[in-house]
This record gives C-alpha cells, sequence and structure tokens, in this order.
C-alpha cells in the first residue's frame, strides 16, 4: 500500500533500546486516521511510524483499515506506486485486493494468506480491491531491510499458514516462528507476524523471543496485555526482556489481533513517501528515479496512471530519534 499523503514527515529512525531483564510495561501507541486519497477516501488507522515509537523490530509501518463497506467508502484503489529499501506485508481479515508490481507478479490478496513484496533497490505496484469484495479488512505492514540488503532484488512471495489451535485460541504465524509453528518465508531480519484470535474468557500465555521487542495491534475485541487494558485499534509495544507474553480476552465475544516482533533495529532510517533509505540524499534520488521513469520498472494490467511523487520538503531530514 502507498502512503498517499500529500506531505509526508520525513522520519529519522533509530533502534529502541528495552530495559534487559525487565518485565515488561505496555506502551500504548494510538492510531492517527489517514486517508488513501480519491473522493470518497478509504480511511485507514496508522500506528507505525509515530513521534513516541517509530520502529518495533525492523517492523516500520502499520496501517490498520475495515471493516469497510466499499459500496460507500469506494474500496481501494492505490495507483502504480515505487517502493525501496523495504518489504510489504499484507494481511486480509475479508475481501480481496488484487496485486500487480513490477517484477511480473499478478496475485491476490485473500484472507489468512500472506503477500509479502521485497522492494530493495526499486519496485513499483497496485493494489486494487476487487469487484466481489463488499466488506474490505484488513492490515498493510512494512518491513525496513538493514544496510547490507537494501538494495536487494524484486522478489513476491505468497504464503497460506496452516492456522496452530490453541487452549482457547487459534494462531496463523506468517512470518518467523510461535506456539510451534515456523513460516517458510524469507526475511532479512529476524522477525514474527503472526493473527491471534482468542476466545471469550481466554487467557493465553506465550512463549517469546526475549531479545525481541514486540507489538499487539488489537483488530477487535477486549483484550489486556500483561494485564493492562488494549483498546481497538491501539498497538500496545514491550520491550525485549521477558520471555512470555500473556493476553488475556475479557469480552463477551471472540478477539482479534496481530502480533509483530523483531530484535530492535541497529541502524538508523531515514523514510518519506514510499522510500526508505540512509540519507535525504538517498530519498532525493529515490523521488528523482520514479519520476523520470527508472529504477522501478513498469506495472501492466492497470487501468489508469501511476502515482506521483509529492514535492520534498525544502529543508534536509532533521534526526527524529526513537525513544529509548
Amino acid at each position: 500500500m502507498s502512503n498517499t499523503e500529500t506531505h509526508p514527515a520525513e522520519v529519522d529512525c533509530a533502534a529502541s533500546v528495552g530495559p534487559g531483564g525487565a518485565c515488561p510495561e505496555l506502551q500504548i501507541l494510538t492510531a492517527r486516521d489517514v486517508p488513501l486519497g480519491g473522493p470518497r477516501a478509504m480511511t485507514v488507522r496508522r500506528t507505525l511510524p509515530q513521534r513516541a515509537r517509530t520502529l518495533i523490530g525492523a517492523w516500520c509501518f502499520a496501517d490498520h483499515y475495515g471493516p469497510d463497506d466499499v459500496s460507500e467508502s469506494g474500496g481501494m484503489d492505490v495507483a502504480p506506486h515505487p517502493h525501496t529499501g523495504l518489504q510489504t506485508v499484507s494481511w486480509l481479515f475479508s475481501g480481496e485486493i488484487e496485486h500487480r508490481d513490477s517484477l511480473g507478479s499478478h496475485a491476490f490478496v485473500r484472507p489468512g494468506e500472506l503477500n509479502l513484496m521485497t522492494g530493495g533497490h526499486g519496485i513499483c505496484h497496485s493494489e486494487v480491491s476487487t469487484p466481489s469484495t463488499t466488506i474490505l479488512h484488513g492490515v498493510q505492514l512494512w518491513v525496513a531491510l538493514p544496510a547490507e540488503h537494501r538494495d536487494a532484488d524484486r522478489d513476491f512471495q505468497h504464503h497460506i499458514p496452516v492456522p496452530v489451535q490453541l487452549d482457547g485460541a487459534e494462531a496463523r504465524v506468517f512470518l518467523g516462528s510461535l506456539a510451534g509453528d515456523t513460516s517458510p518465508v524469507r526475511t532479512f531480519t529476524p522477525l514474527l507476524g503472526a493473527e491471534l484470535t482468542l476466545r471469550p474468557g481466554t487467557t493465553l500465555t506465550l512463549d517469546i523471543d526475549p531479545a525481541f521487542e514486540h507489538g499487539v495491534l488489537l483488530d477487535h475485541g477486549d483484550i489486556r496485555v500483561h494485564g493492562t487494558t488494549l483498546k481497538q485499534a491501539e498497538l500496545g509495544y514491550t520491550a525485549p526482556g521477558t520471555p512470555t507474553l500473556t493476553l488475556s480476552n475479557d469480552g463477551p465475544g471472540d478477539a482479534r489481533l496481530i502480533l509483530l516482533g523483531g530484535p530492535p533495529f541497529q541502524e538508523q532510517i531515514v523514510m518519506w513517501w514510499n522510500f526508505i533509505g540512509r540519507s535525504h540524499e538517498d530519498i532525493a534520488t529515490a523521488r528523482r528515479d520514479w519520476m523520470e521513469g527508472t529504477r522501478f520498472g513498469v506495472v501492466t494490467g492497470y487501468d489508469g496512471d501511476r502515482l506521483p511523487a509529492p514535492e520534498l520538503p525544502t529543508v534536509a531530514l532533521k534526526p527524529r530519534g526513537q525513544v529509548r
């Protein structure tokens, strides 16, 4: 998914450092609404990046959207747009999205199925909800690539995780390892990505990697994370240093969440619009290449023009470090 803000903020992101060995307190990150554009703009709820926290592991961007009645919202229609230095992770709860990219991939994002695209040196793609979609609901996530792999080749991977049945819960592990299941999808840093559904009255304690920091994004329901209540669309952050994660569903219905994790990202990155680099100059070069039609290839099969890049700020990026 593109960041279609007309004045996207430049973000200088650094690794976070947690209190090693401490039982984590929950930092609650609230979302801001961002319209995707168009006369009937579909609105997403963005929890990453923000001033309070810009990274969770290598996860650097999180949009949560729906459930949207596409007859009212207009659905998703994101024209061809570029990416550098990152991987995009598409995950749906309902609906269907048609994906096309300059690698030649033509695929569909469906509930419970992972689509992961590697931008690396440069890729472009389009995303359009299909005519059969009535309710669109899901998350779009980005992963920053480490410096040694930020110019990696374009790639596209698809994976359907098998649901793991737990005591009062179900897990779908789309990246990394959790609850005895491991995703085969390749990433460039250690990551965890999973959908969890907890039935009413369930308290679930999961073994997690104590070297990871974690984020719990609540889609719906009533959830406590380590005893702290998380509201719908909020993202709860825990620092490294604990081997378990305790989730409780106190509500009358099922609760669903996305669990993200990874070791603190030990590099500083610059993120602006749909690009990730290491300097203002990296971003300016990527923008110029996109506007000049080089580097990113061409998306075929999309009916419409590609997205133009916003204007760069008139001042260079100023550091905005991660909360430590």
